[in-house]
C-alpha cells in the first residue's frame, strides 16, 4: 500500500482540528465528572447535616424525659 503526497498533505492539515476535537471531547467528559462528584458531595454532605440534627434532637428529648 502507497500512501500519496495528497494523503499525506490531507492528514498533517486535518491533524490540528481533529487534535482539537479530542481535546474538547475530553474536556467535556471530565467537566462532567467533576459535577457528577460535586453534585454527590452536596448531597451527603446535606444528608449528614439531616441527620446529625435529627440526632442531636433525639439526645436532648432523650435527656429532657
Amino acid at each position: 500500500m502507497w500512501v500519496t503526497t495528497t494523503q499525506i498533505v490531507r492528514a498533517v492539515a486535518e491533524w490540528p482540528v481533529r487534535s482539537q476535537q479530542v481535546a474538547r471531547r475530553n474536556a467535556l467528559v471530565g467537566a462532567t465528572a467533576l459535577a457528577d462528584r460535586r453534585r454527590e458531595r452536596i448531597e451527603v454532605e446535606e444528608f449528614l447535616e439531616q441527620h446529625l440534627a435529627t440526632r442531636a434532637r433525639l439526645d436532648v428529648a432523650a435527656r429532657g424525659a
